[in-house]
């Protein structure tokens, strides 16, 4: 809750990160580009332009096609052509694996660079810094040395792909990678994967006798409840991460007596590719205790002030995955795509941007990003905002006005266009 108005946060997925079209009013063209990637998918970039152009932005995000982002106005207005990538797996957590999606960005770059612009900057946003990270993190290393095969054994091809590397970063709003973002949200009492309301009471983060107050209010955890909270989250992380595991091994164990012995029920097993589903995954006592990581953040989570809708409901993060998916994406244990693990491999210049009311960056999770970034050329700013950079409140301009005023600036640090 915000002490001076009372309001609880009410945002929800992506809603209000689009341009203002009277933003775009300044005449501009927008061109698709079709492109084929290397391991053999097809996936669409956009290049905004205004003409003459020296150099190029990169926006992506792992799962959502962000082509009205709000920072494409300021990459514009910076002299700066923007190029919007889209994913393959557009609003689909079930498949995303992001070994797999760096082939998508890949190519992306790679028609930059035949497009011969000068400098290309990456701008990671929420999602999309964790992804652009470990893109980063991959380009820089020699060929043989890349990830050969997910956490899930599927083969990456990334030794063969051609990975152009960025000349600058700009971390916007990060969280910390989806796998981190999601063992921080797990809700630890829930006692049996096979049943969504299954409840350990001594966990439960919505029993007041716990210390939960509903929203507006805040809610207020004890320090043993929160140090048990979060070693049965690891906990909770580590049985999933078993489960898939066990899936996979099952049908490769078909796949392998299948070579020697044919039968129809390994068949079927090897054939088969198995989903589940994660209920209870908007848990972060963070969102709803606004004493734990202080900000200028309201009560609630990234979906909205009700946990009974947004942690029991059918809509939120990785809720059905695959077993592949979720080990690359959003196990904050098997995952490579976090900041922890790819900031350190960001030694060109870099810019971070926080917002201070976001109820899904914490200000110690920005910390740590901020200091494991290697770059010697780094900056980070403040801006009052909630996670897509919207107004605290009524009587404030949105946050994007300046963030977007500082990419600008920083751009044209970077290089003039």
């Amino acid at each position: 809750m915000n002490a001076a108005t009372g309001k609880v946060a009410v945002t929800a997925g992506l809603r209000g990160a689009s341009w203002n079209a009277q933003r775009m009013a300044t005449p501009y063209t927008m061109r698709p580009h079709a492109l084929a990637t290397a391991d053999g998918q097809k996936v669409l970039g956009f290049l905004f332009s205004r003409g003459g152009e020296r150099n190029a932005a990169f926006l992506m995000h792992p799962r959502e096609m962000v082509v009205t982002h709000y920072m494409v106005p300021d990459v514009l207005d910076a002299g700066w052509a923007c190029w919007v990538q889209g994913p393959r797996s557009v609003g689909n957590d079930l498949r995303l694996e992001h070994e797999i999606a760096l082939h998508d960005v890949a190519a992306g770059m790679q028609r930059l660079r035949e497009l011969d612009f000068a400098q290309i900057a990456m701008i990671g946003n929420s999602g999309g810094a964790g992804l652009l990270s470990f893109y980063n993190q991959q380009a820089l290393l020699a060929p043989e040395q890349r990830l050969a095969r997910t956490p899930g054994g599927r083969p990456t091809g990334l030794a063969t792909a051609s990975m152009p590397a960025p000349d600058a970063m700009v971390l916007l709003s990060p969280h910390p990678g989806q796998g981190v973002l999601l063992m921080n949200g797990l809700d630890p009492s829930v006692s049996d994967e096979n049943d969504a309301l299954s409840v350990e009471t001594s966990l439960d983060p919505f029993d007041p006798a716990n210390g939960f107050r509903r929203p507006p209010e805040s809610s207020s955890y004890a320090p043993d409840f929160i140090e048990r909270y979060r070693a049965a989250q690891r906990e909770r992380c580590a049985r999933i991460d078993a489960h898939a595991r066990e899936l996979l091994a099952r049908r490769n164990a078909a796949r392998a007596r299948l070579k020697s012995e044919p039968n129809r029920q390994d068949k079927r097993i090897a054939s088969h590719a198995p989903i589940f589903t994660v209920w209870r995954t908007d848990a972060d006592l963070r969102c709803w205790d606004t004493s734990l990581d202080p900000s200028d953040r309201l009560v609630g989570s990234l979906w909205g002030a009700d946990p009974a809708v947004s942690n029991l409901g059918s809509v939120g993060f990785g809720r059905v995955v695959t077993p592949e998916s979720w080990l690359s994406t959003w196990s904050g244990l098997s995952s490579n795509a976090s900041l922890a693990n790819c900031a350190p491999a960001i030694e060109q210049p870099a810019l971070l941007i926080e917002y201070t009311g976001d109820n899904c960056v914490f200000p110690s999770d920005v910390d740590r990003i901020y200091a494991d970034l290697r770059s010697s050329r780094k900056q980070r700013h403040r801006v009052r905002g909630n996670h897509h950079g919207m107004a605290l409140s009524a009587e404030e301009p949105p946050g994007q006005i300046e963030a977007g005023r500082l990419v600008q600036a920083w751009l044209n640090e970077v290089a003039p266009g």
